[in-house]
């Protein structure tokens, strides 16, 4: 187990092992996600602008004024 100390302005320090074994570096973005009263670390991969443009150009088909209506209470 590790243990970080929160500073005076809610900031922590994630120790050398767990940001070698999420292999994150300076400038890495980490997502937090609450489990009732636990949280987990997970880093957050860089977001590949070219890759969702690709993806969203197949997905016209379903960008219709039918499929709006069929899918707004969701």
């Amino acid at each position: 187990m590790h243990v970080s100390k929160i500073s005076a302005k809610g900031q922590i320090t994630i120790p050398a092992k767990i940001r070698l074994a999420l292999g994150t570096r300076p400038g890495d973005l980490i997502a937090y996600e609450l489990e009732g009263k636990t949280v987990r670390l997970k880093k957050v991969e860089p977001f590949d602008a070219a890759y969702h443009a690709a993806v969203a150009e197949t997905l016209e088909e379903w960008n219709s004024p039918e499929d709006e209506e069929a899918f707004r209470d969701l």
